[in-house]
């Protein structure tokens, strides 16, 4: 049984709530024990083709470790990347972490202002960046780097007032690296928030944090399984996945991004046995894809997803596998969770062992069950979630206020104990005096068969009210008729969730 109810917390078969040790949370000791435990087994498998064993994947972390090192990189710095899911980024990662520093991964649709705000942010002096990116740093002050390590060959001629160098300046001399020693509270990674609701924070995780996230998520991998980690290694997804991998002794095949057309041959051509994430349309996508008389025919045994929808099922049943699915963030680890194969639709699950989670009204009193409020969640134990946002104690302070993190989503949970996701607070629609989550609209929008993607959001009316409007893409060859569709969703949805535009 892969969960049960334990003093009103849910206790997951393939995780232990007590804090994990050294040895089995901090990369380089989990990459020094499998690479002379199994030396010759594949590690990691990338997009292009080429593979790492455990040895190898440690020998060109040690190499980046001592190049860094030789650039001045030590214990309790940062070194920032941007760049997509690549055998660099992976290098940079874990070389970084050898040296004792962490890596701070930005988002590879920055531009401009948020660009600028995230490199300013890290305070690095060193910047690892695909040359496909490097025009956009053009006429951006760029904070405190004094140096670019290209991840390939430029295409163009560079013309930054900053120290640029080729790929080969990550791999540096071994028998010039010195060895660091980190702790489970030091932080391997540093993750920027999306910025939607305001310039983007940096998220100070520790190695406990992402163990534990990696275990609560994808606890149920195996060393003999293969992970699929096509989410961004700039999200808390991507590294998670991989984390989980390392602390397993699994394999990862890394991709760059979720191709629906090519998944399932992705995952067959890559053997893979587990999947980083079906996250929000995905599910979607792929169940509209025309059935083929093999779709079974796969070696996928188990995906963590959300949310919990009939597509879900339909999917799971039409391939074959199991999921879970739970609640997460970027600041957190894991706090909800749901059964294997979880059949109550829109649920989050329920608080795991481990973790405390309240719903509470705007002055941080709880809630009655099935009343709107606030997710507001602390941790049994020390480091599980994030120790705060670089470089802004105000709004860590105002995230921890009351001495429990304020995710900023809306939810509800019922007598049975599950949580059911309503909105992020600054999301949440408001019509004819009801709040209504933008989320559960695109759902059942994107439910109709011509509709690929939607978004839905308020449009402001006088006197604080709105209405609800949504903007759909079609699938490839299909066209949406906005009265069909209407049509479509008024027997689907409460009435005022209709949308009018």
């Amino acid at each position: 049984m892969a969960g049960s109810r334990l003093m009103g917390r849910l206790k997951l078969s393939w995780f232990d709530p007590k804090p994990p040790t050294p040895d089995e949370c901090v990369i380089p000791r989990l990459l020094d024990r499998y690479a002379a435990e199994t030396p010759d087994k594949i590690f990691i498998r990338f997009e292009t083709g080429e593979a790492w064993t455990w040895a190898e994947t440690r020998l060109k972390a040690m190499q980046t470790a001592a190049a860094l090192q030789a650039r001045g990189v030590g214990k309790g710095d940062i070194v920032a990347a941007w760049a997509p899911n690549s055998a660099a980024l992976v290098r940079s990662w874990f070389g970084a972490n050898y040296a004792g520093a962490a890596l701070a991964p930005i988002n590879t649709s920055f531009r401009g202002k948020l660009l600028e705000h995230a490199i300013a942010k890290c305070e690095a002096e060193l910047l690892i960046v695909h040359p496909d990116l490097v025009e956009r740093l053009a006429g951006l002050s760029l904070g405190a780097v004094k140096t670019l390590i290209l991840t390939g060959e430029a295409k163009a001629a560079i013309d930054l007032d900053v120290e640029v160098l080729p790929v080969s300046a990550l791999s540096g001399d071994t028998e010039h690296y010195t060895r660091v020693e980190s702790d489970p509270w030091d932080s391997p990674v540093i993750i920027f928030t999306s910025g939607t609701t305001g310039p983007s924070k940096a998220v100070l995780t520790s190695y406990v944090q992402e163990w534990t996230t990696g275990k609560v998520t994808y606890g149920y991998m195996h060393g003999d399984d293969r992970m699929l980690v096509n989410l961004p290694m700039f999200h808390v997804g991507g590294i998670a996945a991989i984390t989980a991998a390392v602390a397993c002794g699994g394999s990862v095949a890394l991709f760059e991004a979720f191709d629906t057309r090519r998944f399932w041959d992705i995952i067959r051509e890559t053997e893979s046995t587990v999947c980083s994430g079906l996250i929000g349309a995905l599910t979607a996508f792929l169940m509209k894809e025309p059935p083929k008389p093999d779709d079974a025919d796969n070696p996928l045994r188990m995906v963590t997803l959300a949310p919990i929808t009939e597509d879900t099922v339909a999917l799971a049943e039409r391939f074959g596998f199991d999921y879970i699915s739970g609640f997460n963030m970027t600041e957190v680890s894991g706090p909800l969770i749901c059964a294997v194969n979880e059949q109550v639709m829109r649920s989050c699950g329920r608080v795991r062992e481990g973790m405390e989670c309240r719903i509470v009204d705007a002055f941080d009193n709880e809630v009655p069950h099935g009343e709107p409020g606030e997710l507001v969640i602390r941790a049994d134990n020390p480091w599980t979630l994030s120790h705060g946002y670089l470089g802004d104690p105000e709004a860590t302070a105002e995230a921890w206020r009351n001495g429990w993190f304020h995710t900023g989503d809306l939810m509800r949970r019922d007598e049975e104990g599950c949580f059911f996701f309503i909105d992020r607070k600054k999301d949440a629609i408001r019509r004819r005096g009801e709040n209504m989550s933008s989320l559960e609209i695109e759902i059942e929008v994107c439910g109709h068969p011509a509709v690929r993607e939607a978004a839905a959001y308020g449009v402001d009316l006088p006197g604080g009210e709105q209405e609800v409007m949504v903007t759909v893409a079609p699938v490839p060859g299909a066209t949406i008729d906005p009265r069909e569709l209407i049509e479509y969703l008024i027997p689907r949805m409460t009435h005022f969730m209709v949308p009018r535009y």
